[in-house]
């Protein structure tokens, strides 16, 4: 008879007791838009290439229900501007509500503000050039977001205002 160990499990890494849990889930359960707006206060002749400022947040809150529901909003807000006159404005709230199972305490937060808006992005970013089009200018295509370099971003904002709030002198 011979001695020989059990093959490795392939479905996925194992505790220090051998024994592996389920794989980590996501499942997008609905998308929607929770507010959009559009405004178009003065509406010259365009000479000039506009400038755009764009502004992106996104957040994460848990479903009243549990069961790993969260609700995932990304906000995107443009205001185009050329020569002094505001051309439009447009903010849109596009939320998706995402149910994570087996997701490690650590992974998230990560999760939640990195992935869930990654799925939601080509969406909004739709709706936002549909909007401007039909507003009269040309349909305004935002460029792809690095979700991963907001996510540090805000993670290194936060980490300074913390540790500015604890190296006061007592």
């Amino acid at each position: 008879m011979t001695d020989t160990s059990a093959p490795g499990n392939p479905s996925g890494p194992q505790d220090p007791n051998g024994t592996s849990g389920p794989a980590a889930s996501m499942r997008v359960l609905g998308q929607y838009v929770k507010d959009l707006s559009f405004e178009n206060p003065g509406h010259p002749p365009v000479q000039t290439q506009p400038n755009i400022d764009l502004g992106i947040d996104v957040g994460a809150t848990p479903h009243a229900d549990g069961n790993g529901l969260y609700e995932v909003s990304l906000k995107l807000s443009a205001k185009a501007t050329a020569d002094q006159t505001v051309l439009f404005i447009s903010e849109l709230d596009y939320a998706g509500l995402f149910q994570l199972q087996n997701v490690a305490e650590d992974q998230l937060e990560p999760m939640l503000l990195i992935e869930c808006p990654r799925l939601l992005f080509p969406f909004a970013r739709r709706i936002i050039a549909e909007i401007t089009r039909e507003g009269g200018f040309p349909p305004l295509l935002i460029d792809p977001v690095d979700f991963v370099q907001l996510y540090q971003a805000q993670y290194r904002r936060a980490a300074a205002a913390t540790s500015a709030g604890t190296d006061t002198p007592q």
